[in-house]
């Protein structure tokens, strides 16, 4: 009987690693999200589109957008970063005060290039609690950053409490050169009924971009009033969460 060498047998263990930490990161692919996934991609009730902004909270930016929502009578779900939120929380109450939802997008906007289940657990957790304690409600949803979920990614989630939901429509709006014209137009050609939009309230990078989905904001929620469909947060989508805020 043939035996395999020994020293091959970390390396199929951590090949199974890697893949049990890669393969669900394959559920970014929006055709296949959308077709096999369709609650992670957001997919809710066909007369409510789920508004949702990413990478928040931030001075700079975040207040803009609560004044046009509170303008346009619109709640929406702030996915925020766990150092954001502790960095700036008075600006979460303010969010939270106001009606709209806050969710967990992690704690830094980190890629996710290697398994660190263990650290994906402690930071997915910690940004969970911040939201909480500033809050007052636990939050429901996860969205990781970039929208790779990984095997770690997960696992956290699911620690956690929270349901995973990526997106169904999305401006690009953080692309160099985005206009309101194009991300309006990137957003429309993707979103039917029971999508989920996903767009940002803060650049990393400070770049200002926000602005161009700032000023396209109120046209879009206008014209999908005029088809009929009701705006507002994942709380309100028709999506079952793993367990009830409180």
């Amino acid at each position: 009987m043939r035996t395999r060498p020994a020293f091959l047998v970390p390396l199929a263990v951590s090949a199974l690693a890697l893949t049990a930490h890669v393969a669900p990161a394959a559920t970014w692919l929006p055709g296949p999200r959308r077709r096999w996934f369709p609650s992670l991609a957001g997919l809710g009730h066909p007369g409510h589109i789920a508004l949702t902004f990413d990478d928040g909270p931030d001075p700079r930016s975040t207040p803009h957008f609560l004044h046009v929502l509170d303008q346009l009578s619109t709640r929406a779900t702030f996915f925020v970063l766990g150092e954001s939120l502790l960095r700036h929380p008075g600006l979460g109450r303010d969010i939270a005060g106001r009606g709209h939802e806050l969710a967990v997008h992690g704690w830094t906007h980190n890629r996710p290039w290697l398994p660190t289940v263990v650290r994906d657990v402690r930071e997915v957790s910690r940004a969970a609690e911040a939201v909480r304690r500033i809050s007052g409600v636990r939050p429901l949803w996860y969205r990781p950053p970039y929208g790779i979920l990984t095997g770690g990614r997960w696992t956290a989630a699911l620690q956690s409490g929270l349901r995973p939901v990526l997106w169904s429509a999305w401006g690009q709006d953080w692309t160099e050169g985005a206009t309101p014209e194009g991300v309006l137009a990137t957003v429309r050609s993707g979103l039917r009924g029971g999508g989920t939009v996903l767009l940002h309230d803060a650049d990393l990078a400070s770049s200002g971009r926000w602005r161009a989905t700032l000023a396209m904001l109120p046209e879009l929620i206008s014209g999908l009033r005029a088809e009929g469909l009701t705006v507002g947060p994942l709380v309100d989508h028709g999506l079952t969460p793993l367990r009830r805020a409180s």
